[in-house]
């Protein structure tokens, strides 16, 4: 299921993943796994998540998979936007969990210099999975932000914001949808060649 030749480029959200939190459980077990490491997790500027979310892919010439939550899905899309073609194509596909949906009524004023998302197609593939009762995007937003994104969208029931308060520690049941997008990777590259 998991490749040694790919790069797993773990992307948290606001405030980091910390040690319990799924996304820092696989980047123990994913092989060739690691982390963007913001400068500022608590007061996040976008111009500067992007630009280290840019040093970190570039950081190897392996093909990577982006693994984002909350608003690092949110910083995924600005930089896709943005991204010289030899980093969009060093990128295979992301993987966009519980995204933020930042231009919310009730969204922090902290997070609001990530409006507006970006609404164009990701130009590469991806899975979001959102969750129908997670007070950071309701499950319709989460749906239009796939559409929006060109990504398949599953929206799992009752889970919350997947993370730690929801009881996501390990969410071994995550890595069915890597799987699956890894998949899709696969086929899409081998339809190309």
């Amino acid at each position: 299921m998991y490749s040694d030749s790919i790069r797993y480029l773990i992307v948290p959200g606001w405030g980091g993943s910390p040690d319990d939190h799924w996304q820092s459980h696989w980047q123990r077990s994913l092989p060739n796994s690691a982390r963007v490491e913001q400068h500022d997790w608590l007061q996040p500027r976008r111009v500067d998540w992007v630009a280290e979310l840019q040093r970190s892919i570039d950081a190897s010439d392996q093909p990577t998979i982006l693994i984002a939550h909350s608003l690092g899905c949110v910083t995924v899309a600005h930089w896709a936007q943005t991204a010289d073609p030899a980093s969009l194509r060093r990128v295979r596909g992301a993987l966009l969990v519980a995204p933020a949906d930042v231009e919310r009524g009730n969204c922090p004023g902290a997070l609001r210099d990530f409006t507006p998302i970006p609404r164009q197609a990701l130009p590469f593939p991806s899975q979001l999975v959102g969750s129908d009762n997670d007070t950071a995007a309701s499950a319709e937003r989460a749906r239009v932000l796939g559409i929006d994104w060109g990504s398949e969208t599953v929206i799992l029931p009752g889970v919350g914001h997947i993370n730690v308060q929801s009881g996501h520690h390990r969410w071994e049941q995550g890595f069915g949808y890597l799987y699956r997008l890894q998949k899709r990777i696969d086929q899409s590259r081998r339809r190309a060649a």
